[in-house]
């Protein structure tokens, strides 16, 4: 089980109808210099579009990071970008940053190395994934050398593994994790006492069905998790491309050939509704059968519990209203 953290930087998901709805206009913009920095280096631009947009949801979900004015969301401090021991923290000359060992370069030669510059920011990048080399090991090690974390690693290449199935960047699609034809409830019981195991609180909602009503996945995502968990019966984790975690708690039982490391979309069906859990493997029947539902914000230092009702609310009701 996660564990539900506070710190006093972090801040809670902004709400992602919202943010989602203010990118699209900027999707035709970033794909467009994706696709001419992968001219000019040869760097995929899924590549590089991953890191953009890990680098996005991290400063919509944290405090010490400013939020992102461009379409290009990579964020460079004033001294990585100039170089640690130049005078001049807000220097833009080339060469100067280049004796001072910063990160900055001139990615459209106007003379000028402007990190506020969507083209100097990706050209800048991409020089530094180029130290290293295109393939997919080397990425991955220039992204642990940048990031010093395996799990930031891992999620950057599942938001390029989206990218390249799905060939564009409109990714932000949500779905109920129920089908609207079926009988199910539920309520806000996120942050409720509960008692098996140990003190601790519900991490998400729970929607009460019948026994194997079908799950599906909410979201465009990865899966990272499949298997037998103590207190979720038999679960399923997915990452999407806000370095958001969808977990799916309590099935029956999952989808033929569903496996770790596959890409999922939404409303593609995962599994079905059970009551497994609170046990060894195998154990069900402790409780009325339902969908445990949790989500879960990375914000690239650590991970924590936020309550799923309302995004739950407005997925449910965009579904009634497609069907009107």
């Amino acid at each position: 089980m996660i564990a539900l953290i506070i710190c006093s930087f972090f801040i809670a998901p902004p709400n992602l109808e919202v943010q989602a709805a203010g990118e699209e206009e900027h999707l035709p913009e970033r794909m467009e210099l994706f696709k001419k920095m992968e001219a000019a280096t040869q760097i995929p631009w899924y590549y590089l579009a991953a890191v953009d947009q890990y680098e996005r949801s991290l400063r919509f979900s944290r405090k010490d990071l400013p939020k992102p004015e461009n379409p290009i969301s990579i964020y460079f401090p004033d001294s990585e970008w100039a170089g640690p021991l130049n005078p001049d923290p807000q220097d833009t000359n080339p060469k100067t940053i280049t004796l001072f060992e910063g990160i900055g370069v001139d990615g459209n030669s106007d003379g000028i190395a402007d990190r506020n510059d969507d083209e100097d920011v990706l050209a800048a990048f991409a020089h530094y994934i180029l130290r290293y080399g295109i393939d997919e090991d080397n990425f991955k090690i220039a992204l642990w050398n940048y990031y010093q974390r395996d799990k930031s690693v891992s999620m950057i290449m599942g938001k390029a593994k989206l990218y390249k199935n799905y060939g564009h960047l409109d990714l932000g699609g949500k779905a109920f994790p129920l089908p609207l034809r079926f009988n199910y409830s539920y309520k806000n019981t996120w942050g409720d006492a509960r008692g098996w195991g140990g003190r601790r609180i519900h991490e998400g909602t729970d929607i009460f069905a019948d026994y194997g009503v079908p799950v599906r996945s909410t979201c465009y995502g990865v899966i990272e998790m499949k298997g037998w968990n103590r207190f979720g019966g038999w679960r399923l984790g997915i990452r999407d491309i806000n370095n958001t975690y969808h977990y799916f708690a309590h099935l029956s039982g999952f989808a033929k050939d569903l496996k770790v490391g596959q890409t999922v979309e939404p409303g593609m069906l995962i599994g079905g509704v059970g009551s497994s859990g609170y046990g060894p493997p195998g154990t069900s029947g402790k409780f009325p059968p339902h969908l445990h539902y949790g989500m879960y914000k990375d914000n690239g230092y650590t991970e924590w519990s936020f309550d799923p009702y309302p995004y739950l609310r407005v997925w449910e009701r965009q579904e009634h209203q497609k069907k009107r």
